[in-house]
Parts: C-alpha cells; sequence; structure tokens
C-alpha cells in the first residue's frame, strides 16, 4: 500500500475535539474487550482540536517526522510507544520521539490487539480481503485467544493447489518473499490448501491453535524456532510473511472510516520495515 491522502469535507475547517475523537475509536475498535500488551487509546495528548489525521504501523521517529511534515494534529497507530514491562525511563529512543509529539503538540492514539480483530477494518480482515480470502461464518471463522485468529478459504471457493502456490501468491501480493515450512513429501506430490488460518505480526505462539482447529496452513508475521518442527511434524504448512507486511492495512482502514465519519483529512504514511 502506497502512502495515500483522503479529502476532507468543509466540516474538516472545524474539526473534532481529542476526546471526540477518542470515543470514536474506542467506539469502533472495542479495547475494553481485550487484555493488552499496553495501553490502547490517546497515549499522548496533543492539540484540543483536530482536523487532520496520520496513520501508520508504528509510532517510529520517521513517522512522527513525516506527521509534522504534513501539519498533522494526530498520528494513529497499531504500535504505539509504551507497553508493560519496558523501562519506564524517557531517554533515548523515547526521549526523542516524545520530545518531538510534544513540540508540535501532536495526539498518539495507538490500539494493538482491538486493532486486530475488528472484523471489517482490523489487520486480520484487511489482510484476509487483500489476499482473497473469507473467513467462514460463526464461530468456525476465529480461533485463539480472544478469538484473534482468523480461518477461512479462498474467496472463490476453490482451493489452492500446494501450500507452495498459496505462498507464492502471498508473495506476490505482498511484494515482498514469503518463508514457507512444510512436511517434506515424495516428488510431484502436494496437498490442496482448503483450510486457511491467518493471525497477522507476531503471532506465531498461535500456530498450534490454528492446528487444532483444522487448518491446513497458518499465515503470520513471523516464525520463531519451534514452529518449523510443528509446520513439518504436525503436516500443517507454516507461511511468514513479514510482521510489517501483514499489518500494514488495520491502521489506514480505521482512520480513514473514522476520518470520513467526522469530515477531517487523514493520510496513510508508510514507514518502510524489512521485518
Amino acid at each position: 500500500m502506497k502512502n495515500a491522502t483522503t479529502a476532507a469535507s468543509p466540516q474538516a475547517l472545524d474539526g473534532v475535539t481529542r476526546a471526540e475523537l477518542l470515543g470514536a475509536f474506542n467506539k469502533l475498535l472495542q479495547p475494553e474487550r481485550f487484555k493488552d500488551y499496553g495501553p490502547n487509546g490517546l497515549q499522548v495528548e496533543g492539540k484540543a482540536k483536530v482536523r487532520r489525521i496520520v496513520s501508520g504501523v508504528t509510532a517510529s521517529l520517521a513517522l512522527i517526522e513525516a506527521a509534522v511534515a504534513w501539519q498533522a494534529d494526530a498520528i494513529f497507530v497499531h504500535h504505539g510507544l509504551f507497553w508493560r514491562g519496558q523501562d519506564g525511563r524517557v531517554t533515548g529512543w523515547m526521549k526523542q520521539r516524545l520530545a518531538l509529539l510534544l513540540a508540535h503538540d501532536i495526539n498518539l492514539y495507538a490500539y494493538h490487539l482491538p486493532l486486530d480483530a475488528h472484523p471489517e477494518l482490523g489487520n486480520n480482515a484487511q489482510l484476509g480481503r487483500l489476499l482473497g480470502l473469507s473467513p467462514h461464518e460463526g464461530e468456525a471463522g476465529r480461533f485463539g485467544e480472544s478469538g484473534l485468529g482468523f480461518m477461512g478459504r479462498r474467496l472463490d471457493g476453490d482451493a489452492f493447489a500446494s501450500a507452495d502456490s498459496l505462498a507464492s501468491h502471498v508473495s506476490a501480493v505482498l511484494g515482498r518473499q514469503v518463508v514457507l515450512v512444510e512436511r517434506e513429501r515424495p516428488a510431484g506430490q502436494t496437498a490442496a490448501i482448503h483450510h486457511i488460518a491467518w493471525c497477522t505480526g507476531g503471532a506465531q505462539s498461535y500456530f498450534e491453535a490454528a492446528i487444532e482447529a483444522g487448518a491446513d496452513v497458518f499465515i503470520t508475521g513471523e516464525m520463531s524456532e519451534p514452529q518449523a518442527h510443528y509446520a513439518r511434524e504436525m503436516g500443517v504448512a507454516y507461511i511468514a510473511c513479514g510482521h510489517h507486511a501483514s499489518e500494514r492495512y488495520g491502521a489506514p482502514a480505521v482512520a480513514a472510516h473514522v476520518a470520513a465519519q467526522h469530515g477531517l483529512l487523514h493520510r496513510f504514511i508508510d514507514i518502510d520495515n524489512p521485518a
């Protein structure tokens, strides 16, 4: 996804209050439903009125600098600044990011698991749409803690001929080479892929739940050492397509939706990340 700007209505001249924008995000994403790794919502308080919103994946210094250059009043991200168990000192990279936000009076809104889980605009829903996947209906379409993982099949109903053909499809759509691990099969033998599980970002711990849910393949951002063994031993393929690459779609979808509701100007800024 390239950086994109959505136009504002004449109402954008008035903007909305910081609190009204927070209420809109909370109503949509329902953060109270999740036990998360850090605070969801307004992480850094900026100016009282918001007219221009930048969305991005991570509240990095580069994203904040780009937001300053675009004269944004607020930034909406998936990965905020504060995480459970981190060092609380404001030094180094934390000092640089906070100093820039505060100097330009920019609000920082961050939503982690709630942004992954939203059934239409979230990271998982948006990645599935992009890849041409359709979740199964009802409970069969979710798995894992808090139902974060999605389970479904190809939108047209056909199976992928093999895990390798699915991996090639994911690589082509995301524009990066993915990592595929699967059980070794005799030459010329393949297994069709019907049931596809996916969960964006660093969801490697969901692999066992995906296996239990009946997946033929699991797509996520990252892979740790144990998952390669599980894939080979259990016969369920594993595709790691990059943490950032899998989570570039929820933040702009949500921010654009809320900006359109309130007549604000929105711009998605994609800061490249090979991870």
